[in-house]
């Protein structure tokens, strides 16, 4: 009955979770003809359902050959990120590979059988995505390769030393995340369905990575903790404890949740870019490809804000939450009232004895400023109360059936998942 009462308290997630079971999904995950797919393409999508959740159902949702050619982008980088997560490769071994990663594209028979990661089947049978990477016209093949290079000497910079400064936390999120965003925008204009000044301007395509990657790193403080990973700024964490360990526990609440507070406040500045680069899209499969992840990610840092849970387990948006914000999130008008709604949620929750709290209102009346709709901004759906009255009735005589969407929804409760 907990699932029912979490319901009934947000009624307009249970009839958006109906809108989804009945079809809504299609608007964002059209069916796909795997029939067509030759046999080694056909294994790179079955490769992307099984190591991603966040993005396999939006990159098979792109137009024409750039889905192919971000499948075969998402699995490179995949195979590039197990490589750098492997333990168990020694340094003298790990850091060579990642310098050289890039080259293995052009290698038909190269793969990597040593690995004990979960992900490991993307560098065993690396001949097959490395074929259909070839397969790739040229013009998509060169943005590969380039990113993939950048990728592995920033991961490989990174092996040895920890993130110090926040522009050290800027430059590792870029290496990571904003280099993706910057080749994804590079294919969409490689693709023609997005004007050339989109894959140009880099400065807004890393800024897309950037916040999604900061956004991962805040939530996942304590999974992070608990793999003896540290990926938050010692310049931000030093001045609220001796060691970020010390964060998690009860005694230093207080002084975590400061931290936590500046981290988030630091993250929101990259909002304003996040609206002009999606402002810029004129295809609808690559505005959703690229909306829904930063929508989740503005839902995420509002749950998070100000929030003593992330150093005691795991923070989530709903599921019927997500749902909501997959089925928003396809103009860029909903985007900024989506924005809009967030900044404000944390507007609310901002605590008067914060250090952050100046740094805080700031930068929430810069994302203000850049949400104001040119239109009306009551682009998000409202439903009237009978109308939810029915929605509640409904979910209670079938809670039990719907909660079964839990898979259906899973790959997009977290906000990029690499």
């Amino acid at each position: 009955m907990e699932l029912l009462r979490k319901w009934l308290g947000h009624p307009e997630d249970i009839y958006n979770l109906l809108r989804f079971k009945m079809g809504g999904y299609r608007a964002v995950k059209p069916r796909m003809d795997t029939d067509s797919l030759g046999c080694g393409l056909r294994t790179c999508y079955r490769y992307l359902n099984q190591t991603s959740r966040s993005f396999a159902a939006v990159i098979q949702a792109l137009d024409g050959e750039l889905r192919h050619a971000v499948c075969i982008f998402y699995l490179v980088l995949r195979a590039l990120d197990t490589v750098e997560d492997d333990m168990s490769i020694p340094l003298d071994v790990k850091v060579p590979m990642l310098h050289e990663f890039h080259s293995h594209l052009y290698q038909p028979d190269w793969k990597y059988t040593e690995s004990k990661e979960k992900d490991r089947q993307v560098l065993e049978d690396f001949p097959t995505i490395s074929m259909e990477f070839r397969n790739l016209s040229k013009v998509y093949q060169d943005v590969i390769s380039d990113i993939c290079h950048k990728m592995g000497v920033g991961m490989a910079e990174f092996l040895e030393k920890k993130v110090d400064s926040q522009h050290e936390w800027d430059k590792y999120c870029h290496y990571v995340a904003g280099l993706v965003g910057i080749g994804l925008s590079r294919l969409f204009s490689a693709s023609e369905l997005e004007d050339s000044i989109v894959g140009q301007d880099t400065d807004l395509a890393n800024s897309m990575g950037l916040f999604l990657q900061k956004t991962n790193i805040i939530r996942d403080y304590l999974e992070d903790q608990l793999e003896g990973r540290e990926f938050w700024p010692r310049e931000v964490w030093s001045r609220y404890a001796k060691k970020l360990s010390d964060l998690a526990r009860p005694e230093n609440i207080d002084a975590a949740v400061q931290c936590l507070n500046e981290l988030i406040t630091n993250a929101l500045h990259h909002v304003p870019d996040v609206l002009t680069y999606l402002s810029r899209l004129k295809n609808q499969s690559v505005f959703n490809f690229c909306a829904i992840p930063q929508v989740m990610a503005i839902a995420t840092l509002a749950a998070c804000y100000n929030n003593q849970q992330v150093f005691r387990g795991v923070v989530k948006i709903r599921k019927g939450q997500a749902v909501t914000l997959m089925m928003d999130a396809t103009n860029i008008q909903a985007v900024k009232a989506i924005m809009y709604q967030y900044v404000e949620e944390i507007y609310q929750k901002i605590p008067s004895t914060d250090p952050s709290s100046n740094k805080t209102q700031q930068v929430i009346s810069s994302i203000r400023a850049a949400s104001l709709p040119g239109g009306p901004m009551a682009s998000r759906h409202h439903y009237s109360p009978i109308y939810l009255s029915c929605a509640m009735l409904l979910a209670a005589l079938s809670w039990q059936y719907l909660s079964t969407l839990s898979k259906a929804t899973e790959e997009y409760v977290q906000a990029g998942d690499n």
